[in-house]
């Protein structure tokens, strides 16, 4: 078998079935980026159980743009806030964010049910960020990852600091592959329930589960296009691993890609073109082509293998696994500007997936998750008790 195959169907087929040991889904982000806008923020008043405080410092820390200090430290913003028990049972919830001279800057309340105290702290720490940055904040967000052990796999999602872990699929046979919808309603996945490779769609809210292909030999990779209308993936059905696509109230999937090489690991732009992963130049290079098909523009020239391509919200960058000196980075290409970067050290790097903001980047080191900004600068540990894989981070709630 060429090395190219042992590459695409051993990461369909091989990858998925190695034993995890005895994980647990319980994860905590640890920076390792320094530095940033310096804010104060005061423990929140008002008894309620929750540490708003600490949770928006942990959020404003990560973003590797704001350095949370003491209250009383200097600072060039500080917060302060309550959090009184309302009426239903519930709490009112109060913040201000001011800067140096005392100028308010934000001042808003919320009415917030007792078990939605977490995520109204993260709300406040996304709004405390883009206040003082421009950009939307992460801390609301979530991610889905694949981990196992025992004989058993999950698919599971969580709050992007780790917290609120649940359990959306267990099976014994290997689930890879997760891709959310564009409305963060649904994921699509790879299966091998039954001891075949079938694509599925589940609700996240419901648990509604579809088959959307179970074709002869591989079924692979899904991706959702910009619409949430169509997924495309990879099959091997007429003998060789093509590009296909299907609409969801179809039957009948379109082949998009007709070439001796393998082709995989299709992604969607924003424009509706598909980028893809192809040994058709004689290695592991990421093509694209139209959403109908057609011939295919080389897109990598970096070294000798670029694949699991991800792509960035705004359609101008491009992640993917990269290899140098042996090694397996997470790069990432500027469409735009013509640029490559890696942005890892390496090892054994996958399975990039782009923020929604799309300035970080969440991977796997094929035992634990990790993320990276989109310069390279702030990167950051996802620890686990277990192994980890397979992450894909949602986009925001609509």
């Amino acid at each position: 078998m060429k090395s190219i195959e042992k590459l695409f169907i051993g990461l369909l087929l091989l990858i998925g079935m190695t034993s995890f040991a005895h994980a647990q889904i319980n994860l905590d982000i640890t920076k390792k980026a320094e530095g940033g806008i310096p804010i104060a923020i005061a423990p929140f008043s008002g008894g309620a159980p929750e540490d708003f405080a600490g949770i928006i410092a942990a959020d404003l820390q990560h973003t590797g743009k704001i350095m949370p200090q003491p209250p009383q430290a200097p600072a060039d913003y500080s917060v302060v806030g309550q959090a009184s028990p309302g009426g239903s049972r519930g709490y009112i919830v109060q913040f201000q964010l001011k800067d140096a001279q005392g100028g308010q800057l934000l001042n808003l309340s919320f009415d917030v049910p007792a078990n939605q105290l977490r995520p109204v702290a993260h709300r406040i720490s996304d709004l405390i960020y883009e206040k003082l940055t421009g950009e939307k904040g992460l801390a609301g967000t979530r991610i889905a990852f694949i981990a196992g052990g025992g004989g058993s796999w999950y698919l599971a999602v969580a709050d992007v600091d780790g917290q609120n872990p649940q359990v959306i699929l267990r099976s014994g046979q290997p689930i890879m592959s997760p891709a959310w919808s564009p409305d963060g309603s649904k994921l699509a996945y790879v299966s091998f329930e039954g001891r075949r490779p079938q694509i599925i769609v589940q609700d996240v809210y419901s648990g509604a589960r579809r088959v959307v292909s179970a074709a002869p030999g591989i079924n692979g990779a899904p991706s959702w296009s910009p619409d949430g209308q169509r997924l495309a993936f990879t099959l091997s059905k007429d003998g060789n691993p093509e590009i296909y696509a299907l609409g969801l109230g179809s039957q009948s999937p379109v082949r998009l890609t007709s070439n001796g090489a393998i082709d995989t690991e299709p992604v969607w732009l924003p424009d509706g073109s598909i980028v893809f992963t192809s040994d058709r130049g004689g290695s592991p290079q990421l093509y694209r082509i139209g959403s109908g098909g057609g011939a295919a523009q080389r897109l990598t020239f970096e070294g000798d293998y670029n694949a699991r391509p991800a792509v960035s919200p705004d359609g101008r960058y491009i992640a993917m696994m990269h290899r140098r000196g042996g090694r397996f980075h997470i790069a990432v290409l500027d469409l735009q500007a013509r640029q490559f970067r890696v942005l890892t050290p390496g090892g054994t790097d996958e399975s990039p997936s782009f923020a929604p903001n799309g300035k970080m980047i969440i991977y796997s080191n094929g035992q634990r998750l990790k993320a990276v900004s989109l310069d390279g600068a702030n990167q950051q540990d996802v620890v686990l008790r277990g192994v980890a894989r397979d992450p894909a981070w949602a986009p925001y709630s609509r």
